[in-house]
């Protein structure tokens, strides 16, 4: 407790009191594009905001604090992100990656590969008979995405670190889904951490953002050229709004948790559900991982609906829960994963995945659980049979 309570200490004083020339107690946004070199043989800090901005250093301290990194680039967007971390492979190296990831990573991931980017395998990494033998391929990099996006598998982080060292491979976990507040990869020993700081981390669905974070400095300064190479590094408007939403991180995720849990303990046992998606349920595979390595088990859950129940109906019903993509903001949000969120997947890929057109995939707001179970119960209600 007391390290998490120095945690958001540390966060809710970062870059509080900064500013040398007035004073103020927010720290500015500097917006310019360049800045002035005192002569010309003497480049300063600052000389173009590609480059670096000191608005968006200040949101890149308070996530390396927040994820115990030693550096980071805060990108244009999640995805941004993750093509960052992929730019540290070459045309022979192979990638390996979630089989049921998110439907943005699995597009990227099968474009640079069919381009000849890198080689690429899709595994299932709860499967520790499969993961054992991808790796003794000696991959470059491994994308973890832990939970996964949205049928909430579990990956072992601790089990790939070891294996990871054994042959050479560096380690990605997309943190996306529970945010430093409530999982921590980089203490686990991985190699770097991503996030779209869209989700949690800003917190109110009002910038798109993302952020790739190392341990180790030299890999961070590798990825710091890439980013000014490329010229993917995020706006300083968007860092300053989403480092004033990270502030609020922990009590958000506190509420957002606790009602996602009294939703799953209301709709347990309705029979028009067949199954629920969440770690934080015994019988979830992986349950026993989940409670070891995160400290919570966050407020996204996915539920498999029966055949009677026609879910686009269901969605069209509800009147608190807005059908949208995204997650991870104060409002609450509902999407059907196989038609939203992952429809640039193939229909042989989301079968493999596990994603079914009766997949329905909640994040939870902060408006007040009774409300919301009232929103499901009635929107269920009129919800008729059908299908997609």
């Amino acid at each position: 407790m007391n390290n998490l309570v120095q945690t958001q200490t540390r966060l809710a004083q970062s870059a509080i009191a900064t500013d040398s020339a007035h004073g103020a107690v927010i720290a500015p946004l500097y917006l310019s594009s360049n800045y002035a070199w005192d002569d010309p043989k003497n480049k300063p800090s600052y000389d173009y905001s590609r480059s670096g901005n000191p608005t968006r250093d200040q949101l890149e301290a308070a996530l390396c604090g927040l994820e115990a990194a030693a550096k980071g680039v805060i990108t244009s967007s999640g995805m941004a992100a993750v093509d960052l971390a992929l730019s540290l492979a070459r045309p022979d190296d192979l990638v390996l990656a979630p089989h049921d990831c998110y439907g943005g990573s699995h597009r990227l991931l099968s474009a640079r590969s069919e381009r000849g980017h890198f080689k690429l395998e899709f595994v299932d990494q709860s499967d520790e008979t499969a993961l054992r033998k991808a790796f003794a391929r000696k991959p470059k990099l491994i994308l973890i995405e832990t939970p996964s996006n949205p049928l909430l598998r579990i990956t072992d982080i601790e089990l790939c670190v070891r294996l990871a060292k054994k042959f050479g491979t560096l380690t990605i976990v997309d943190n996306t889904f529970l945010s430093p507040a409530l999982q921590q990869p980089l203490k686990l020993g991985a190699d770097m951490v991503v996030h779209s700081t869209t989700k949690f981390i800003n917190g109110h669905s009002d910038v798109v953002g993302g952020a790739l974070l190392a341990r180790d400095p030299a890999i961070g300064d590798e990825l710091a050229w890439w980013a000014n190479c490329t010229g993917i590094t995020g706006a300083p408007f968007d860092s300053f709004m989403t480092l004033r939403g990270v502030r609020t991180l922990f009590l958000r995720t506190e509420q957002q948790q606790e009602s996602a849990a009294t939703l799953i303990h209301e709709f347990k046992q309705d029979s028009r559900i067949r199954r629920i998606f969440y770690p934080a349920l015994k019988t979830h595979p992986g349950h026993e991982i989940a409670a070891r390595q995160q400290t919570g088990f966050g407020s996204m859950f996915s539920v498999e609906f029966s055949s009677s129940v026609d879910v686009l109906q269901l969605l069209r019903e509800t009147r608190i829960f807005t059908v949208a993509e995204s997650l991870g903001g104060f409002e609450s949000l509902i999407c059907v994963p196989a038609i939203m969120t992952h429809a640039s997947m193939s229909a042989e890929a989301q079968k493999s995945a596990g994603i079914s057109k009766t997949l329905v995939r909640f994040s939870i707001g902060l408006e007040h659980p009774k409300d919301l179970i009232a929103d499901i119960k009635q929107a269920l209600d009129k919800a008729v049979s059908g299908s997609i």
